[in-house]
């Protein structure tokens, strides 16, 4: 597995979300060495829907006789899962979280010390890893955090 080709995959996806007028944040699924989902931030264009993250639209599509295949699926996010995202993360049973980078404003590591009882099983059962890559995904938090602070959504 290599977790670096598939950060740069959830990265063009990001890239792609910012053209395309939403937050530049990109997420991939994977089962093996395969990608069998993949998302981008859809949350303004081409409506409003603040669920349309880059990790829900990818675990939108997952095919649904895979989902008995979870504990064997990784995620991979350009930026540390928001609280939606990690709750739905863990509820899917996704095993394996590789995020690019931190997100100290919206991410969900500030309320890991205080999960109700239900989460601290599933967390304890998921490897979360990351920072992974920094330097390429810093910039893309900096451009999401420069666009919320001039009001661009209602995220």
């Amino acid at each position: 597995m290599d977790d670096e080709h598939f950060m740069d995959l959830a990265i063009q996806l990001a890239l792609l979300a910012e053209r395309e007028g939403n937050l530049p944040v990109g997420a991939i699924i994977t089962f093996g060495d395969k990608v069998v989902a993949e998302g981008k931030n859809a949350i303004w264009v081409p409506i409003y829907d603040g669920t349309r993250h880059a990790e829900m639209e990818a675990l939108r599509i997952v095919s649904p006789d895979l989902w008995q295949s979870s504990s064997e699926m990784s995620l991979y996010t350009t930026l540390e899962p928001c609280l939606m995202c990690f709750g739905s993360i863990l509820l899917h049973g996704i095993r394996r979280v590789v995020y690019g980078a931190s997100d100290n404003y919206g991410g969900a590591s500030s309320v890991l010390s205080n999960l109700p009882p239900f989460f601290q099983e599933k967390m304890a059962q998921t490897k979360w890893i990351g920072p992974l890559t920094p330097d390429k995904c810093d910039p893309l938090h900096e451009r999401l955090l420069a666009l919320e602070k001039a009001g661009k959504g209602n995220w």
